[in-house]
């Protein structure tokens, strides 16, 4: 059994977001000790390790808590599981072809506002006047 404090160390996670998953439902509420203390288990521990995994791979809390759901069945098919890595996919493609684009237009302005004064300025004349960039963004 962990205190909530070993649990923190152990799983990288802080002690008010367990505490916040906790009162999500993320996770069970654990045994007390005598003390009143926070006792977890092994399976606490996992299921901190697994929420914390999924919120590194950038799952939002409804995403974690429906797989989250679905692992407590795994009779289940793995399609609702796969629709929900399949959804978030596409959402972070979606995102690095925004940051793609951002990119070449930062780099864009950059170069051709490296000399001169402000009044000249592309970066300052983009930002003033978005007509001036050469991507939608």
């Amino acid at each position: 059994m962990l205190s909530i404090g070993e649990l923190s160390k152990r799983t990288g996670v802080k002690i008010p977001t367990i505490r916040y998953y906790e009162q999500m439902g993320l996770i069970d509420a654990p045994e007390r000790s005598s003390g009143n203390q926070r006792r977890y288990s092994r399976q606490g521990f996992e299921r901190l390790s697994f929420i914390r995994h999924g919120r590194e791979l950038g799952l939002t809390i409804e995403d974690i808590r429906e797989l989250v759901t679905l692992s407590c069945h795994p009779e289940k098919p793995c399609g609702d599981a796969h629709h929900i890595a399949a959804r978030h996919l596409a959402s972070v493609q979606a995102r690095i072809a925004k940051l793609k684009r951002l990119e070449k237009e930062l780099k864009r302005i950059s170069i051709l506002s490296d000399s001169g004064h402000v009044g000249e300025c592309n970066v300052i004349r983009s930002l003033s006047d978005h007509s001036h960039c050469e991507t939608e963004h």
